[in-house]
């Protein structure tokens, strides 16, 4: 699944253009490494988004076939690291 459909299908972000602009801005790693919109996501990878303020780390647990209704997406993703920026 791509990077961006994913954000938005585990509820990370709120519509896919969000993490599309993320991404396009390089603000978002997959792995330590800098990602596009159209990463592939696997299951195992970390994910490190920078929304500005805060900074926020996600491991995938598992991507789903199809777009999951909000009450199962958190079964997708684990929160593993978050900061919040005193300095912004």
């Amino acid at each position: 699944m791509r990077l961006d459909k994913f954000l938005k299908a585990a509820g990370i972000v709120r519509r896919r253009t969000v993490a599309n602009d993320l991404a396009t801005a390089g603000r978002i790693y997959i792995d330590e490494r800098v990602a596009k919109p159209s990463a592939e996501i696997r299951a195992g990878c970390r994910i490190r988004i920078d929304f500005g303020r805060k900074i926020a780390t996600y491991e995938v647990l598992d991507v789903p076939l199809r777009e999951p209704r909000r009450d199962e997406a958190e079964r997708y993703v684990r929160l593993l690291d978050e900061r919040i920026r005193e300095d912004w």
